[in-house]
């Protein structure tokens, strides 16, 4: 017998294990037409076909029935910035510019703790929307934009990393601090809100010329103290901010050794971008078990540059996808894919469909170093996933009428797909999210 306290009948896709190359993701893909989930307090117990599943069940019509919908684990966003949902769409500019003409002076908001508790809802309700049941998300330096953030995350029960921006210099005096306040406002922040319900913090330096050396001195100390949380930066993300980096930390040989040298790579470290890499920086994220997020429609929106999909296979760096709102356009992991499709298109990669979920499911958890707990439908695994309906709009339905197989439905929704497509999110074995309360409440 399997224990379950719900089951859930529907067509499932995931990857069952960690991948090293395209081809492991190929040969671990898994896809059920018409499958059963039994999920007990709040984890997965079983996945099985119908056939097998339908005599465990302990009540012939005891399941949800989600027939005509594909269901897949939940998507991890690997970097996103929950302060910048209210400047999406600004425009035209590079990044040290963006960040001067529009970044700042929104962040400077987040000192309110009322306006940081209702952005922090409307933040949360686009992540669910979008299909999104775990991040790894930007604050502000305001110690209440992260308890903001925390809170409404802890009443929905969601998987969320997250950290208050610590910077000294080369900002507004009105978002700069002192490296002693930033590393005692960010340590009790740590003690209020690490490892409480499935919440995770992260040390989040904004990046290197927003750093001090006594700054980067103070995480070092909190990473020193607190091993189990995660480094959440920027890097190499711009030219100009490359030139400006050497500026200010001549004595280093280059970008990523800025953090290094401060013991800032390593497990649970992720650095957001990681586009104009040299060599010894991506054996550098390599041999320190760092992971990187790939932000497509930021670095596309911002010109930033075209990361390099290839290389990344090549050095074995882990990597997961970021939206990176809101220099990036969407929360839609869908469309987020889909722009990562055209990056590698322009580089003469394929990014086939299989390839993309699992960037964005178990190869995003990998990157958080969650991957024992969600990322797909094994035994064991925290119960998020998304319920899509494949068909939406005329054009959809036309297209998907047309699919062979999995993998072009698969690729269909990440080129065709957006919000419109999730029909239910799941958090932690309940349902979190769901369109036609959406379509009621209109």
């Amino acid at each position: 017998m399997v224990e379950y306290h719900c089951a859930v009948r529907g067509s499932f896709f995931d990857i069952a294990a960690v991948a090293e190359s395209p081809q492991d993701i190929a040969r671990q893909a898994r896809f059920l037409e018409d499958g059963l989930l039994f999920i007990a307090d709040g984890r997965v117990t079983a996945l099985m076909r119908w056939e097998e599943g339908q005599p465990l069940l302990t009540q012939p019509d005891g399941w949800v029935d989600l027939r005509g919908k594909l269901i897949v684990p939940g998507f991890v966003d690997t970097h996103l910035h929950y302060p910048q949902t209210e400047m999406i769409g600004a425009f035209g500019e590079q990044l040290l510019e963006w960040l001067t003409t529009y970044t700042f002076p929104v962040e400077s908001q987040y000192g309110n703790a009322g306006h940081a508790a209702q952005m922090s809802t409307f933040f949360l309700n686009q992540l669910l929307s979008n299909g999104t049941t775990t991040a790894l998300v930007f604050g502000t330096v305001h110690p209440e934009s992260v308890d903001a953030l925390f809170a409404a995350a802890a009443q929905q029960n969601m998987r969320l990393i997250a950290g208050k921006v610590m910077m000294d210099r080369n900002a507004p005096d009105y978002l700069t601090e002192t490296a002693e306040q930033s590393y005692q406002q960010t340590r009790e922040l740590i003690l209020r809100w690490h490892n409480r319900q499935r919440l995770g913090y992260a040390i989040t330096p904004r990046f290197a010329p927003t750093s001090s050396p006594a700054l980067l001195e103070a995480v070092q100390r909190l990473r020193e103290e607190f091993p189990d949380t995660w480094l959440h930066t920027h890097l190499s993300e711009n030219t100009q901010e490359i030139e400006w980096v050497k500026s200010l930390w001549p004595e280093h040989e280059n970008y990523l050794d800025v953090y290094h040298h401060y013991g800032l790579t390593g497990k649970r470290s992720v650095f957001a971008h990681a586009i104009h890499l040299q060599e010894a920086e991506w054996d550098c994220l390599h041999h320190s078990d760092s992971a990187v997020a790939f932000c497509p429609t930021s670095n596309l929106f911002l010109g930033s540059g075209l990361f390099r999909l290839q290389t990344c296979w090549q050095k074995q760096v882990k990597m997961g996808i970021g939206t990176d709102v809101g220099a990036g356009t969407t929360f839609s992991m869908l469309r987020t894919l889909g722009e990562a499709y055209k990056i590698g298109q322009l580089q003469s990669y394929r990014l086939c469909a299989s390839e993309a979920f699992y960037h964005a499911t178990l190869g995003g958890a990998r990157a958080l170093c969650l991957d024992e707990k969600i990322g797909n439908f094994a035994v064991g695994k925290e119960a998020d996933f998304v319920v899509l309906d494949p068909a939406v709009t005329p054009l959809q339905q036309l297209r998907s009428a047309r699919c062979n197989d999995i993998y072009e439905r698969l690729f269909m929704l990440m080129t065709l797909g957006d919000d419109r497509n999730i029909d239910q999110t799941w958090i932690n074995g309940a349902c979190a999210w769901r369109r036609d309360a959406l379509e009621v409440a209109a």
